[in-house]
């Protein structure tokens, strides 16, 4: 018995060695930060896995060992398999949706998500569940299986949304302006130029309300730097609108 055991943390131990050195293989190769969060993701997940199937197949030798007969057992599964199949099949939906997630790279640790609903970032990724912390540090748990779509909001770029609000059409080509003179300064600023990755696409006037009219642009970033850019844009737009002179609604 002490020899299963002694060869289960073995087998483990070997298996972690193994995902390691594949670790370092694919590092060595050169890949980039995305791949390298992919290979982590995956794992985690094999780590998880290889973990379940040592544990399952080591408890039924030592139970063999022990002197208990794991047939009875076996067959006792098999008719009680009956009874349960129905709630097996979300646990067997759950492991192909999680393998699925993993083969189409559609989320990876680190990542932040929108899985139905529920908004954060990716805390760990199972073939069971995906957990999710989200901005007031909840922790969510979403089974794989229940998983219809995926809004992942780091992957490659984003684009920060600029909208800003005049009084009337004296200060709509002021505006643009000052949209365009904004959004060159930040691309020459050594602090926010390495988040911005194109120049600031200025569409033109969004929408016409009755307090006034609505201006919109854009501006490509680095995906978890939006927010960071979006900020000091909107602060330097106040300034700029105030010294022009350009009227809010």
């Amino acid at each position: 018995m002490v020899g299963i055991i002694f060869a289960g943390f073995v087998l483990q131990s070997l298996a972690r060695r193994i995902i390691r050195g594949f670790r370092r293989m694919v590092e060595r190769r050169g890949a980039g930060p995305d791949e390298l969060s992919r290979v982590d993701t995956i794992s985690r997940a094999l780590r998880y896995a290889s973990a379940t199937v040592l544990v399952l197949v080591g408890g039924m030798l030592v139970l063999g060992e022990l002197g208990i007969s794991i047939a009875p057992i076996l067959a006792t599964a098999g008719v009680a398999g009956v009874a349960i199949g129905f709630g097996a099949q979300s646990l067997i939906r759950d492991y192909l949706a999680g393998l699925l997630l993993l083969i189409e790279d559609q989320i990876r640790v680190g990542d932040v998500v929108e899985v139905n609903g529920k908004a954060g970032e990716v805390e760990q990724v199972t073939l069971r569940h995906v957990r999710l912390r989200d901005g007031d540090g909840v922790v969510h748990f979403v089974a794989n299986g229940e998983i219809r779509m995926v809004a992942n909001r780091t992957r490659s770029y984003a684009y920060a949304m600029i909208d800003a609000a005049v009084a009337g059409q004296a200060g709509v080509e002021p505006g643009l302006a000052a949209l365009r003179e904004i959004g060159e300064a930040l691309r020459k600023d050594p602090k926010f130029a390495p988040s911005i990755l194109g120049d600031m696409e200025v569409w033109g006037v969004e929408s016409w309300q009755l307090w006034g009219l609505v201006l919109r642009g854009r501006i490509k970033v680095l995906p978890r730097e939006k927010d960071t850019v979006r900020r000091e844009f909107l602060k330097r737009l106040a300034g700029a609108f105030e010294s022009r002179g350009i009227k809010g609604p």
